[in-house]
């Protein structure tokens, strides 16, 4: 437990519609922590290929995944916590993350492909299209056994989420 004294660290994460922006806001609100959406630090150009429907490839989500972390090292730096929502779908995207706080967790939302399909129909002005949800799913690398964190049924009610999220606070991988 030598990270007792350290504020937490969190990412919510999952494909396009699992949930990530609310629930992250509450646990944000419950941690008493900044949130910070992870989809307004796309680049212009990142957003604009998504809207027209077209997968972001690796080179793509670089830059992005690079300022991301850099936002959790600033956080770590300060002594600050933090809440960020973000796909993180890769491992190797969360190692990157990582890098800014080793002691960054995650609660990764899980959920039927058919629910998120109808969550993501069911958004209003939203740029992801539902066309690009099996896209991420292929992309998507469930967290590992020896990666910080928790995975988490989206079908739960929100509460029960954060509430998951915040009893799995001291817990190690």
């Amino acid at each position: 437990m030598s990270q007792t004294n350290q504020p937490a660290c969190w990412i919510v994460m999952g494909v396009s519609g699992c949930g990530k922006s609310e629930i992250g806001q509450r646990l944000a609100t419950a941690l008493d922590l900044p949130f910070l959406e992870g989809d307004s630090f796309h680049s212009a150009a990142n957003v604009a290929k998504m809207a027209a429907g077209i997968p972001l490839t690796d080179d793509d989500r670089a830059g992005w995944l690079h300022t991301l972390q850099e936002q959790i090292r600033q956080a770590t730096q300060q002594g600050h916590g933090l809440v960020l929502s973000c796909s993180a779908l890769k491992r190797r995207y969360r190692d990157l993350l990582r890098a800014g706080n080793p002691a960054l967790r995650f609660a990764h939302l899980s959920g039927p492909r058919s629910v998120i399909a109808e969550r993501m129909a069911a958004r209003v002005n939203h740029y992801m299209p539902p066309s690009l949800l099996d896209s991420q799913l292929r992309d998507l690398e469930p967290l590992q056994a020896d990666e910080a964190g928790v995975l988490l049924d989206l079908n739960l009610p929100p509460q029960q989420l954060v509430d998951a999220i915040l009893d799995n606070q001291g817990a190690h991988a």
